[in-house]
């Protein structure tokens, strides 16, 4: 929000009239009770005889392309001055502002006396933009009747000696949208009294007595109060005084008329939107409703808009005349001709405001404050001042009664605080009497002594608990003289065994190529229809968020695949085909958890009770890694073309997984989507599964635009047996026997199988086993495969003899033999 300094300065001296402080001062000031200053802009320097004016004569020169106009202008010399000016929105009589020779406009502009169009013109008739005060080139500026005589030095009428200044209003600190919050602001951080006109207080007397407009709020709008007051005799051609219109140009509103003016003015000073209706042009009551179907409107922008049931508007007999909160319409827009203005002051559902706007592509400074929330105890306040204002400037008389209708008033809930609570929270021992005496600065109602009964102010919605109200106290005593105490860390054993492990398996992996990636935990639009999974699969239990981020993202990840397959897209885009991925990261399952448990009471620990019904009330979050690989595994170069990734890494991979978690996985063939059903393994520890690997399914590649043969592994963490403490490898000094094996067993038989029992029949002396070559073919009889282990064996106490080796081999056959029936080929 942008304001001049002089009418900060102005407001705080209300309450402290000997009050002073530098640009700088403020900026500090608002800083310290949590504002930002986004900018600090000082009036350009003018230098020069820069003057008030009045035209005495206009000749319209119309032999040139466009219209020029030479004017003689009164300056407060004997004669008046001769100026040549292409404006047309001033006329004889009018008061200006006349840059004579000798002048530096900014922009390093000098004004000097020139011959042009014919004329010598003596100097110039000056637009706001000219002035460096403001951004409308429509016309020159145009001062009202009795601001000054001709000759009077302009820099001082117009109060050129001020600075404006940008203060950045978050989307919760909606009372601070205005001058009325602002000034509030600041005058606790310079601890002077505040004076508050946004206080209900006498009503505005009447000049007129009339019936009160009929006026209705339908319960479908949401709206929660309207109030509507007539001004008649009204000029609606009358100009603002310059110290509306300047403080308008800051905030960079347009001054337009009185009218106009004094309604953006208003809104500015108090936070209240409101709009001025042609009263003459409304038929029957005016009411807060719901649009209908079919129904249109044009707005002040000139836009026929298509309402939608959702819009909320005003209307009168005839159909809408205005979207509510946002902007007016055309038909009863204030025109040159208007004698009676209906003035509109209302609290509007920020909800429905913001998504009318956003409907219909308009944005208006009335609509950012209601999407903030407005005070709804100012609505008739800022109705009497805007009506007092009006009738001032415009010439009207004010007409009674004022028409107020209220559909609901809720009012604060009284907060219970003990005085010391902001103390003990920042570790800081304050005054006594501190934690009362800031919230009423603040606005609040403070009861009692110990513990204080605290009613926040209707301007402020968001204090809504303790905390809320420690935050205001901490908050305006300046958060920076809170001391910074780094915490002593508590004695301990480190990590704990879930973190070590965890540590353990990025390790591993990152060991062995992989990069971690950090993918997004919502699931994209209909992934797992893409997948095919079925309508039961426990992964479509997603648990929904009530805000998201992205519209199409409202649900939590079940599975960590989606994201790291995201991300191999567009790193494939990218131009990087040979990818090793890796990510751990927890994943949300739903239809699990108990009811939602209530706040809780954020002063002390939650009881055993409470902490059970909270820890139930979750959706179960258990901790996943997930593997992706695509491309090539081992690089092409000299030595070859390099290697493509295929399932057996992904088996590798779980794997490594498991060795790093301390665990043995077992392989056994699976079909689970989305991994092809012919190269899936099923990761099962002590029976239970833990996870899948193995290469996707290549109709879910393609419809993902994904290469083919890529890999992926999933696995459930915390499904693994947690082990404390890990068996510390035995090493043998002796050296190894190692042996290999080629037995034939039928095609349709698991090489896991066939490995488990050969494990099994080997005995104690086998330190390890890997398959290395599979053959299928005319050799081996059709419907029969060959399988070629390589066998370790070693003895902790002495150094085995190839006959213990060869034994215990021929062994593991015989065993083999048995339970698959493997035969030596």
């Amino acid at each position: 929000m942008r304001l001049p300094k002089s009418w900060l300065t102005e407001v705080l001296r209300e309450g402290s009239p000997d009050w002073t402080a530098s640009t700088e001062e403020i900026d500090a000031g608002f800083v310290r009770v949590g504002f930002e200053i986004e900018d600090i802009e000082p009036f350009p320097e003018i230098t020069g005889p820069l003057v008030i004016g009045r035209v005495e004569a206009i000749e319209e020169l119309t032999e040139f392309k466009k219209p020029i106009r030479f004017c003689q202008v009164a300056v407060g010399e004997e004669a008046p001055r001769d100026i040549v000016c292409g404006a047309r929105n001033f006329t004889v009589g009018d008061l200006v502002v006349v840059a004579l020779p000798g002048v530096v406009l900014p922009g390093d502009f000098a004004i000097a006396t020139r011959k042009t169009y014919g004329k010598t013109s003596d100097g110039m008739i000056c637009s706001v933009t000219e002035l460096g005060i403001g951004n409308d080139h429509s016309g020159i500026l145009v001062l009202a009747p009795g601001t000054a005589e001709p000759g009077a030095d302009a820099r001082e009428v117009l109060g050129l000696a001020d600075t404006a200044i940008e203060v950045n209003v978050t989307p919760d600190r909606g009372y601070a949208f205005s001058m009325r919050g602002l000034g509030r602001e600041l005058a606790s951080a310079f601890e002077v009294p505040y004076v508050d006109h946004g206080l209900a207080g006498e009503p505005l007397a009447a000049d007129v007595d009339r019936e009160s407009w009929p006026v209705a709020i339908d319960a479908d709008s949401d709206a929660t109060r309207y109030t509507a007051r007539v001004v008649t005799g009204v000029d609606a051609t009358a100009s603002s005084p310059w110290w509306i219109a300047k403080r308008l140009m800051v905030a960079g509103i347009r001054p337009i008329s009185a009218i106009v003016d004094v309604t953006n003015y208003v809104m500015i000073e108090l936070g209240q939107p409101l709009h001025a209706f042609d009263a003459d042009k409304i038929r029957g009551t005016v009411s807060v409703r719901s649009a209908r179907a079919g129904e249109t409107l044009e707005t002040l922008d000139g836009v026929t808009r298509k309402l939608d049931p959702e819009d909320v508007v005003i209307a009168d007999d005839s159909g809408p005349i205005a979207l509510a909160g946002v902007m007016g319409g055309a038909a009863t827009e204030v025109s040159d001709e208007t004698t009676n203005i209906l003035l509109e002051s209302a609290n509007f559902d920020q909800v429905r405001v913001f998504r009318t706007g956003k409907r219909h592509k308009l944005s208006s400074e009335a609509a950012k404050r209601y999407e903030r929330l407005v005070d709804p105890e100012i609505t008739a306040v800022a109705s009497d001042r805007a009506a007092a204002l009006i009738a001032e400037l415009a010439g009207g008389r004010v007409a009674g009664p004022l028409s107020d209708v209220r559909t609901a008033t809720v009012p604060s809930a009284a907060i219970q605080i003990d005085p010391g609570l902001p103390d003990a929270t920042a570790g800081v021992e304050y005054p006594a009497g501190t934690t009362a005496a800031r919230l009423r600065e603040v606005g609040c109602v403070v009861d009692g002594d110990s513990p204080l009964l605290v009613t926040p102010p209707s301007w402020r919605p968001d204090l809504r608990q303790r905390a809320d109200l420690v935050e205001e106290v901490l908050r305006l005593e300046g958060l920076e003289d809170i001391p910074a105490v780094v915490p002593r860390a508590t004695g301990g054993r480190g990590l704990s065994p879930a973190q070590r492990r965890r540590r353990a398996i990025g390790v591993g992996l990152a060991t062995d190529g992989y990069v971690e990636v950090l993918p997004y935990p919502f699931l994209p639009a209909d992934v797992f229809d893409t997948w095919d999974l079925p309508a039961d699969d426990v992964r479509r239990r997603t648990v929904s968020v009530l805000n998201p981020l992205e519209s199409d993202r409202p649900e939590l990840n079940t599975t960590l695949l989606p994201g790291l397959m995201e991300m191999a897209a567009r790193n494939i885009a990218r131009g990087r085909r040979d990818l090793a991925l890796y990510t751990i990261g927890q994943v949300v399952i739903g239809g699990q958890q108990g009811p939602t448990v209530p706040p809780l009471d954020v002063t002390r620990r939650p009881t055993e009770a409470e902490q059970t019904a909270l820890d139930a009330s979750l959706p179960d979050q258990p901790l996943h890694v997930a593997v992706l690989l695509t491309g090539l595994r081992e690089p092409a170069g000299p030595l070859g073309p390099g290697r493509t990734a295929d399932a057996y890494d992904a088996f590798e991979a779980a794997r490594q997984i498991g060795r790093a978690a301390g665990v043995e996985l077992e392989l056994v063939a699976d079909d689970h989507r989305p991994w092809h059903p012919g190269r899936c393994a099923r990761l099962e520890v002590d029976g239970v599964v833990v996870g899948h690997a193995g290469e996707l399914h290549p109709a879910v590649l393609e419809r993902t635009g994904l290469p083919a043969r890529l890999c992926a592994v999933e696995i459930d963490v915390d499904a693994l047996p947690l082990r404390q403490n890990l068996p510390s490898p035995k090493v043998s000094p002796f050296p190894a026997v190692l042996q290999d094996v080629n037995v034939v067993v039928a095609a349709d038989v698991a090489a896991q199988d066939v490995q488990d029992a050969l494990v099994a029949g080997a005995g104690e002396l086998l330190e390890s086993i890997s398959l290395f070559d599979v053959y299928v073919g005319a050799q081996v009889g059709e419907g029969n495969k060959s399988l070629t282990f390589a066998l370790t064996f070693r003895a902790a106490d002495r150094t085995l003899t190839e006959d213990e080796g060869t034994e215990a081999k021929m062994a593991a056959v015989a065993h083999a033999g048995e339970v698959v029936g493997a035969r030596l080929r």
